[in-house]
């Protein structure tokens, strides 16, 4: 019967010293832990509630001198931030949708028809994880601006985001991983039953894959939402930029105060929408990892 070692002795954990010095350690090290994460977020807060002077003096305060929340209805209100959430919103909603249905169905074919050059399909696919994202950008930009075949122009219009959210090589071998591992004697018991391809997929294999679904919603609601640089050269038409780009682009001759309660709001829905279904995006990421 083999036995784990480990830095401390069960034997001196099960004394009163040691198990007051375990839980001490512990206790410190996730309280450290939750200062370094939580920290930047109650500074960013409260800064939004300072006065313009007191946000910029030297030392800093932990605690405003008075509470202003009147610098989050300016940012509401100066920077546009209505417009620009709902550019936001509408943007990463359509890059979600395409991503999930041409991914899921990339992942779907690679993984249980087993096309012919499968395997170099694949390679090539993950092979564009090795190459800089700043090196796609030129010619992402010239795609975007002449459409090949078609010669039309996605600038300014929301498919110049939605359209190059599809080739994402991560989300698309995530999910050929979590197919992978599904139970196949349910995916044969569903063909004994008469189930077409399309049927399986519909009703077995993604019932069966919501945790793997949602970490990849979250990987690409996140990942359009704090992009700037593709934004800001598809989006010349200030009306159009979402919020990441309209921060930067209004706030020359904004109030830090001001800046810093945008970035407050800007936060908010990332934020919420973690917090609403943290649980399915620990659940998928676990669910990777265990099995097999």
């Amino acid at each position: 019967m083999s036995s784990t070692r480990t830095l401390i002795s069960p034997a001196a954990l099960a004394r009163p010293r040691g198990k007051a010095i375990y839980w001490t350690v512990f206790t410190a090290v996730v309280v450290l832990f939750a200062l370094a994460f939580l920290f930047p977020v109650y500074w960013m807060v409260t800064g939004a509630m300072k006065s313009p002077d007191e946000v910029a003096q030297t030392p800093p305060t932990l605690l405003p001198h008075h509470w202003h929340l009147g610098g989050y209805t300016d940012a509401w209100d100066l920077m546009q931030l209505p417009r620009h959430l709902c550019n936001t919103v509408v943007q990463a909603a359509g890059a979600w949708a395409f991503q999930l249905v041409f991914c899921t169905a990339a992942a779907y074919a690679l993984s249980k028809l087993r096309p012919a050059f499968g395997k170099v399909i694949l390679g090539g696919i993950l092979a564009t994880l090795m190459v800089p994202a700043q090196a796609l950008v030129v010619p992402k930009y010239l795609t975007a601006a002449d459409l090949p075949l078609i010669h039309t122009s996605l600038l300014n219009d929301p498919l110049g985001i939605w359209l190059p959210a599809v080739a994402n090589a991560f989300n698309l071998y995530l999910l050929k991983r979590f197919f992978d591992q599904l139970p196949r004697d349910v995916l044969a018991a569903a063909e004994i039953d008469g189930a077409g391809k399309l049927r399986i997929l519909w009703s077995v294999v993604l019932p069966m894959s919501r945790p793997v679904l949602g970490v990849v919603s979250i990987f690409a609601l996140v990942a359009v939402w704090q992009d700037f640089l593709w934004p800001l050269m598809v989006f010349s038409d200030t009306d159009e930029q979402p919020i990441s780009v309209a921060l930067v682009q209004l706030s020359q001759n904004i109030q830090l105060t001001v800046l810093i309660a945008a970035m407050v709001i800007a936060s908010i829905p990332m934020v919420a929408l973690f917090l609403v279904f943290q649980r399915h995006i620990i659940a998928g990421i676990s669910a990777d990892s265990t099995k097999g």
